[in-house]
């Protein structure tokens, strides 16, 4: 499949940057990350999206907790926030003593119950010159330690279904990476998962049920589905725009949202909103 974003459904618009987008409990979830504000929506119905929690500064990735309790990758704070089905929010881990840089996407392992969560490693907005970034792994009772170093700006992460392989982006690296996860949450095994074509710039993603990894490409605007050795089996162009992360759901799994927005950087995004989220139908569903 090689098609264009004019294809698709919107579903969100008016945003400035839709980020951490996931399939939960019959709802579309996102951050709208330049406002630190988590929504949901039923894309099925007329209804309007659910703000659902508000982190200080921006907000990225998003996961549940084995206990239900939404987790939030507060950003600017260096902490993943908490949130309980009554809405009251806490400081679930505090990465603020070991980490300078933003924190970046977050990825729960459902076996385990462990978070990974990458930072940038250096200060991207303020233009300082790029370093490689951590990869940390939170324990169910909130301490951390760190899984991984050397990463070129970590990114969105996925657990290959049926494995204990954790799969990270690395956005200015260009990569897909691998590692091997231990029982102690530990990773090993460190590999290169897929060589990206050239000026692809992976961001968020979504993993299928074939284990195809969907990765969004934000400098080049476009959405390509993956396989391990760097195979491109699908496209979905998205000329002039950031395409910033997908999510996989809908009733039968088969429905790919689209985020993208006009920038990623806040001060243009806080003019324009023109973020959004829209609909593609796939032929492989997610897990």
């Amino acid at each position: 499949m090689h098609t264009t974003l004019d294809s698709s459904t919107d579903v969100v618009s008016g945003i400035r940057f839709p980020e951490g987008n996931r399939w939960y409990g019959g709802r579309l979830w996102y951050s709208d990350m330049h406002t630190g504000e988590v929504f949901s929506i039923d894309p099925d119905s007329n209804g309007a999206p659910r703000l659902e929690a508000t982190v200080p500064g921006q907000s990225s990735g998003l996961g549940w907790l084995e206990d239900g309790r939404l987790i939030i990758s507060a950003m600017e704070s260096r902490t993943l926030v908490s949130v309980d089905a009554d809405g009251t929010s806490g400081v679930f881990a505090d990465l603020s003593t070991v980490e300078s840089s933003l924190l970046n996407d977050l990825v729960v392992d459902a076996v385990s119950g462990r978070t990974y969560v990458g930072a940038f490693g250096y200060d991207l907005y303020g233009g300082e010159e790029l370093r490689p970034g951590p990869l940390y792994v939170i324990e169910p009772d909130g301490s951390f330690r760190l899984a991984a170093d050397g990463l070129v700006f970590p990114n969105s992460a996925n657990v290959l279904p049926g494995t204990r392989t954790l799969v990270v982006s690395e956005t200015w690296g260009g990569r897909l990476t691998a590692f091997d996860i231990e029982a102690d949450g530990s990773l090993t095994g460190r590999r290169e998962w897929a060589a990206l074509p050239e000026g692809v710039t992976p961001d968020g993603s979504t993993v299928d049920s074939e284990g195809a990894i969907w990765v969004c490409s934000v400098d080049s605007g476009e959405f390509l589905r993956v396989l391990e050795g760097g195979t491109v089996t699908d496209r979905i162009d998205a000329p002039g725009r950031c395409a910033i992360d997908c999510a996989l759901g809908g009733a039968d799994g088969r429905t790919l949202y689209l985020a993208t927005a006009d920038s990623y950087d806040p001060a243009t995004t806080a003019r324009t909103h023109d973020g959004r989220i829209s609909a593609v139908r796939v032929s492989v569903p997610g897990t």
